[in-house]
């Protein structure tokens, strides 16, 4: 493909980053940001959509220099505690404001320095940037792979897409307010909605705490972030006021309720028709090849929301344990929680750029499939089936 090509395929994975699990978090910034400005003029959300553009684009800046000179692989910077205890710490107290239903406001020299407070639509850009590293995001593992192998000029073109894509919705809704111009902005309802989105930032800053200490601390954030869920949620129920805000919690309820049982659904039955899982070695990969069997690679890491997802769904899934079965495929995962040249190379090797990755293996170690980012039961099933093929 040429590099115009992948410029378009680079912005339309930045967009899809806005769907994954993990630029949700920024999500409440993000509406914040673009609702202060709705009712102003367009030069004041002009400025707006410049300030969330820079944001998003002083970190993708940042990341195709380090990824050009340094080397380094998408999410790089989640694979340093210190970067996951700081972000969950920011996650933490944005958090905290938004559960108070006061929403995230930025120090008052902020607004001096920038007249009109532009410092929060570019924190709000910045915070979506970083958070969109472990969340790759469809055709991007393929244009990152391609990227690697270009000058260091194209690199950062292509993170720069990738940049404009992820802050194209916003920049959509400043340019045409008459989109959300009539949604209501007052309102008991919008208070709890932006309680909602407070309890979605501490959700995510208890994940990322959670690789940080050892499992027992991350059990006990855990515990506590469902504490404060339900105590909020019987609290909205009983005191409102009115039905508007009696709704936000019923609806946060409702979700939740089907999300477990989608989970539930999507899960293997017993425990011991889990995939077994073994770590991704040379030497487990010339056995597989010695004894003709296909293989299914894992490349994930405890700070990927997306590889989560996966496993908890996909990976769990019936329909996945007993293809694996019927074909004796074997399974090899490769953790890069923390740095792992070997690793490193054995994603780039197989055309990986970021997690969460996988790939499926003919019996002769040729590449069958690749799975970047979130895919399917069946698009996984069929992989693993036609593998012997």
């Amino acid at each position: 493909m040429t590099i115009w090509t992948n410029l378009l395929l680079a912005t339309l994975a930045g967009v899809l980053l806005n769907l994954t699990p993990c630029v949700l978090p920024a999500l409440p910034i993000k509406l914040r940001s673009i609702g202060r400005v709705v009712g102003s003029g367009r030069r004041e959300r002009l400025l707006a959509g410049v300030a969330l553009l820079a944001g998003t684009l002083t970190f993708f800046g940042a990341l195709a220099l380090a990824t050009a000179w340094l080397n380094w692989t998408w999410g790089t910077l989640f694979q340093a505690v210190w970067f996951r205890a700081a972000l969950a710490a920011v996650l933490a107290g944005l958090g905290v404001y938004s559960l108070a239903g006061r929403g995230f406001q930025p120090p008052q020299w902020a607004y001096r320095a920038q007249g009109a407070g532009y410092a929060e639509p570019y924190l709000a850009g910045l915070l979506a940037a970083i958070l969109s590293t472990p969340c790759t995001g469809p055709f991007l593992g393929g244009v990152m792979a391609f990227a690697l192998t270009q000058a260091p000029s194209t690199v950062f073109a292509l993170f720069m897409a990738v940049g404009v894509g992820l802050a194209l919705p916003y920049l959509l809704l400043l340019a045409r307010p008459a989109l959300i111009v009539r949604v209501p902005r007052s309102g008991p309802w919008l208070v709890r909605v932006q309680q909602v989105m407070g309890l979605v930032l501490l959700a995510g800053a208890t994940f990322f705490a959670t690789t940080v200490g050892p499992e027992r601390f991350g059990m006990l954030l855990w515990s506590g972030w469902l504490g404060v869920l339900t105590f909020w949620l019987l609290r909205a129920l009983w005191i409102g006021p009115g039905f508007g805000a009696r709704l936000v919690p019923a609806v946060v309820l409702a979700t939740l309720a089907t999300g477990a049982l989608a989970v539930q659904f999507t899960q293997s039955g017993a425990a011991g028709d889990r995939l077994a899982w073994r770590p991704l070695t040379e030497s487990a990969l010339s056995a597989a090849r010695s004894a003709g069997d296909p293989v299914l690679i894992e490349f994930t890491a405890d700070w990927c929301i997306n590889c989560k997802v996966l496993e908890q769904t996909v990976y769990a899934s019936d329909a996945v344990v007993h293809a694996a079965q019927v074909v004796h495929i074997r399974t090899l995962r490769a953790d890069l929680t923390r740095p792992d040249a070997r690793l490193d190379a054995y994603l780039r090797s197989f055309g990986g750029a970021g997690l969460p990755f996988a790939v499926v293996l003919k019996p002769d170690g040729a590449i069958h499939r690749r799975l970047p980012d979130l895919f399917t039961v069946s698009t996984l099933e069929t992989a693993i089936k036609t593998s012997t093929d």
